[in-house]
C-alpha cells in the first residue's frame, strides 16, 4: 500500500520567484565544493544529480565576476568570460533537464579573497586586511585598496555584466552574495566601512553601494532572471556590526523593492561557524531567532538554511512563517534524493547529515575537492560516475565475507547488497556501527550516530530482500582458521585500527617510555569507553592527535568533575578549525576549566606522574657538538607533571593481524573456495569516518575489477597540449577542455 505523504504537500506546493516558479521549497543554496569552472563535469554531475533528486532549485557555488575577486588556492567558480560561460553551461542544462532552476551566485570578495593567482588588488569601502584566513592559518594576510567613485562604478559594473554573462549560461537565478562579510556587506557594515562619503557614515548611505547594485543588476538582466540578494541580518558583532534589530531590518525593508528572494543567514566569515553550525554545537534550524524576524520586513519570499533534516521540521518553520522556502547545502550532500524521498514517503531511507562538516573542511583546506562522511558518492558522481541511488548489478554469484560492520564493513556490505551478492556480515560487536558507537556517546556528537543508523536501516531492508545474505553480531572474533573453513568467495576485512597502548607517536616513531595501558593507571580511548578502569581525579591526556578526540574526551571527564589537563604538541581540536568547531571547542576548553599544555610532548610516563617538554624548547633540536659523536636530541627542559590517570591519544594502528595471517597462508586459498581476500577502511590505514566509508564503497563498486584492492583510474578534466577544441565531435574531450 502506498505511503499517504499528504502531510507534506506544502513542501512540494509551487512559489514565484520573480518571473521563476520554483516547483517545490527545497533550494539548494551556493556551497563550494571545489570544482568551479576548472571541472565543470565534476560542477555538472554533482549539482545535476541534485535536481534529479527533486530540489527545485540549484545554485553554483560562490562563483567569481572578476580577476579582481581570484580566491585561489581555493577552488571556486568563475564567470568571468565566454570560457567560463560555456563550462557552467553543462550544469544549467543537466539541471533543466529534471525541471529544476538554476542559480550563479555573484561572488566579489574584496579583501577575502587573496588574489594569489592573477594577482591583483580588490577594491572596498576602506581600506583594511582580512580578518578572514584567506590563506589557511593566516588572518591578516591580505589588504585591499579603498575604492574611490570611479572604482565603485566599474565594480558595480562588474557585477551587471557577470549578471548578463550568467543569463547566457541558461541560469534562472542570480544572487548576489552579500553575506559572510563578503562583497556588499562590507559596505553595509561599519566595522569594514569607514568612509565619511555619500558611500559611508549613516545607515542610508552605507546601504547605497549594494541598493546601486541591484538595480545595475535589474537593468542588465529585466525579468530573463529572477534576482536574488543573500544577506547576514545580523553579523553577531554586536554594536560593532550589523545587527537585525537595527541595520539587518532596516535594509531588508529598503532592498525588498530591488529583489525576488532573500536569501538569509547570520555571522560573518572569521567565525562563520555560526551560520554552518556543526552539530557539536547546533541543532537544526538554530538561526531562526533570527531568521523568524526577516518576514515582518518584506513581502518577497524567503529562504534561509538550519541543516534541516527532518520532514517535520521543515513543515513547521514554513508553517509558522519563519521561511518560504527550505534551504539546504550540508543536507542536499548527505541526500541528493532528501525531496524525492520525502514524496514517496521514504523518511526511513534519508541519509541524514551528521553535521560533522567534513564537507566544508575540504574548502577551508584550500578548496580541494569536497567529500561527505555519509555519502561516498559525494564528488564521485562525474569522475567514477557514481550515481547514489543507482548500482550496476553483481557481475557473479560470488559470495562475500565482511568481517566487521563498522563505518568501512557496514558500506561495503550495503553497497554490495544493493548490487545484488550474497553477503554474510560478521562482527564482535552487538551493534553494526564499530567506533561509531562510542564516538557517538561523548559530548556533542550524538548525531554521528546518523551514520550508523542509516546503514543499519539499509542493511536490515537489504537482507530481507536477499535471503542468502546474513548480519551476525555479538560474534566471537574470528580467526584465520574461521575465515578460511568459512566457505566464502571472496573475504573483505574491516577490523578497524586502535589506539596505541604505549604511545607511539608520530614524533619519535617510538613508544614512549613507561606508557603502558595494562597498568591501571593508564588508558586508551577504547578503555575509557569500556569504564573498566577506574579514572583518578587528576586526568592528564597526552595528545598526538589534531582532531576531535582529545577535546571530547577532556570534556567528558571535565563534565564529570575531574580535572584536567591536556598536553598536546599540536594544537588541541587543530583539524576542527577547518570543520568550523576551533573557537567554541576552544571556548569550550576555557569555560570547562580544562588546562591545555601547548607544544607539548610527553617523554616518559610514571605512576602518579609525566615527564613533559616543550618541543621548541632549547635542546630539542639536533645538533652536532663536535664530541665525535653522532648528532643527536637532548632533553634538558624536561618538567614533571603529577596526575592520577593518563589517557594516550597518540597514533592510531591498524588491526591487520588478521589480514597479514591469511595473506600468508595464501597456499590454503584454492582448496577452501577463496579466490580474493581484501582490507579496507582502517584495517588498511587509520583515517577519518568519511575516508574509511568512501574506501568501503569503492570496494564494493570496483569488486569485480582487475585489481580490487587498488583504485582504479577515475575521469580526469584537463587541458591538453596542442588539442582543438571542436564541440560535439568528441563528447568526452569537451568536458576536458
Amino acid at each position: 500500500m502506498a505511503k499517504d505523504t499528504s502531510a507534506y504537500d506544502v513542501l512540494f506546493t509551487p512559489i514565484k520567484i520573480g518571473s521563476k516558479t520554483l516547483k517545490n521549497r527545497f533550494y539548494q543554496v551556493p556551497h563550494c565544493i571545489g570544482a568551479g569552472t576548472n571541472y565543470p563535469g565534476f560542477q555538472m554531475a554533482h549539482r545535476g544529480v541534485k535536481a534529479e533528486g527533486g530540489w527545485g532549485a540549484i545554485n553554483t557555488e560562490q562563483c567569481s565576476i572578476h580577476p579582481e575577486c581570484d580566491d585561489t588556492l581555493r577552488i571556486t567558480a568563475r564567470i568571468w568570460d565566454e570560457g567560463d560561460v560555456r563550462n557552467l553551461r553543462p550544469m544549467v542544462d543537466y539541471i533543466h533537464k529534471n525541471d529544476a532552476l538554476a542559480g550563479c551566485e555573484l561572488f566579489y570578495a574584496g579583501v577575502h579573497a587573496p588574489g594569489l593567482e592573477t594577482r591583483t588588488i580588490a577594491r572596498g569601502p576602506s581600506q583594511y586586511n582580512a580578518d578572514f584566513a584567506t590563506v589557511p592559518g593566516c588572518p591578516g594576510f591580505t589588504y585591499n585598496h579603498e575604492a574611490d567613485e570611479d572604482e565603485i562604478k566599474r565594480l558595480q559594473q562588474h557585477y551587471a555584466d557577470a549578471a548578463s554573462r550568467a543569463r547566457d549560461a541558461g541560469f534562472d537565478i542570480v544572487d548576489l552574495y552579500g553575506a559572510h562579510a563578503y562583497g556588499p556587506m562590507q559596505w553595509l557594515n561599519p566595522y569594514y566601512n569607514k568612509r565619511t562619503d555619500k558611500y559611508g557614515g549613516s545607515f542610508e548611505n552605507r546601504a547605497r553601494f549594494w541598493i546601486e547594485t541591484l538595480e545595475k543588476i535589474r537593468e542588465a538582466v529585466g525579468d530573463d532572471l529572477a534576482v536574488v540578494t543573500r544577506c547576514s541580518v545580523d553579523t553577531l558583532y554586536g554594536g560593532a556590526g550589523v545587527e537585525i534589530g537595527e541595520d539587518g531590518l532596516k535594509f531588508i525593508e529598503m532592498a525588498s523593492p530591488y529583489v525576488d528572494l532573500w536569501n538569509v543567514n547570520i555571522g560573518d566569515i572569521a567565525e562563520w561557524g555560526e551560520d554552518a553550525g556543526p552539530s557539536r554545537f547546533y541543532q537544526s534550524g538554530h538561526q531562526n531567532d533570527w531568521v523568524r524576524f526577516v518576514k515582518q520586513a518584506t513581502d518577497k519570499p524567503v529562504v534561509s538554511v538550519g541543516r534541516y533534516v527532518d520532514a517535520e521540521k521543515m513543515l513547521e518553520v514554513i508553517n509558522t512563517g519563519v521561511v518560504d522556502i527550505i534551504g539546504a547545502a550540508r543536507p542536499s550532500i548527505a541526500d541528493p534524493f532528501l525531496p524525492n524521498k520525502i514524496k514517496e514517503g521514504r523518511i526511513e531511507d534519508i541519509r541524514t547529515c551528521i553535521g560533522c562538516n567534513v564537507c566544508i573542511s575540504r574548502w577551508e583546506m584550500g578548496g580541494v575537492p569536497f567529500i561527505c562522511t555519509q555519502n561516498a558518492t559525494a564528488g564521485e558522481e562525474y569522475r567514477r560516475g557514481w550515481h547514489p541511488e543507482k548500482f550496476e548489478p553483481a557481475k557473479s554469484d560470488k559470495d562475500v565475507l565482511v568481517v566487521g560492520a563498522g563505518p568501512a564493513g557496514s558500506e561495503c556490505a550495503r553497497v554490495l547488497l544493493e548490487r545484488g551478492y550474497t553477503v554474510h556480515i560478521v562482527d564482535d560487536r552487538e551493534k553494526v556501527g564499530g567506533y561509531v558507537n562510542d564516538v557517538a556517546t561523548l559530548p556533542g556528537l550524538g548525531e554521528w550516530g546518523y551514520h550508523r543508523d542509516y546503514r543499519e536501516i539499509q542493511l536490515d531492508k537489504l537482507l530481507k530482500k536477499n535471503k542468502g545474505s546474513q548480519l551476525a553480531l555479538g560474534q566471537k572474533r574470528m580467526t584465520a582458521d574461521d575465515i578460511l573453513n568459512y566457505g566464502a568467495t571472496r573475504v573483505i576485512l574491516a577490523t578497524g585500527a586502535t589506539w596505541s597502548t604505549v604511545g607511539f607517536n608520530h614524533m619519535t616513531q617510538e613508544p614512549i617510555p613507561g606508557a603502558d595501558a595494562s597498568l591501571p593507571h593508564v588508558l586508551t580511548p577504547e578503555q575509557v569507553f569500556e569504564g573498566k578502569k577506574k579514572v583518578g581525579k587528576r586526568v592528564m591526556i597526552i595528545n598526538y592527535d589534531p582532531y576531535y578526540w582529545a577535546p571530547s574526551i577532556a570534556e567528558k571527564f571535565a563534565r564529570a568533575g575531574h580535572e584536567v589537563t591536556i598536553a598536546s604538541v599540536c594544537g588541541v581540536g587543530a583539524y576542527m578549525d577547518f570543520t568550523l568547531e576551533g573557537p567554541n571547542v576552544q571556548r569550550m576548553l576555557r569555560d570547562l576549566g580544562i588546562k591545555v599544555l601547548g607544544e607539548t610532548g610527553c617523554s616518559r610516563v610514571e605512576e602518579g606522574r609525566v615527564e613533559l617538554f616543550d618541543i621548541y624548547g632549547e635542546g630539542h633540536k639536533r645538533e652536532y657538538k663536535g664530541t665525535g659523536q653522532l648528532p643527536r636530541r637532548e632533553n634538558n627542559t624536561n618538567q614533571w607533571h603529577e596526575c592520577d590517570t593518563v589517557i594516550l591519544i597518540t597514533a592510531r594502528r591498524s588491526n591487520d593481524g588478521l589480514f597479514r595471517e591469511i595473506k600468508a597462508r595464501k597456499d590454503e586459498w584454492e582448496k577452501n573456495g577463496i579466490e580474493d581476500v581484501f582490507v579496507i577502511g582502517d584495517a588498511e590505514a587509520p583515517r577519518i569516518i568519511a575516508d574509511a566509508t568512501f574506501d568501503g564503497h569503492r570496494l564494493a563498486r570496483e569488486i569485480e575489477d582487475e585489481s580490487p584492492q587498488h583504485q582504479k583510474p577515475f575521469k580526469r578534466e584537463q587541458k591538453i597540449w596542442g588539442v582543438p577544441y571542436n564541440p560535439g565531435e568528441n563528447p568526452d574531450l569537451e568536458w576536458r577542455l
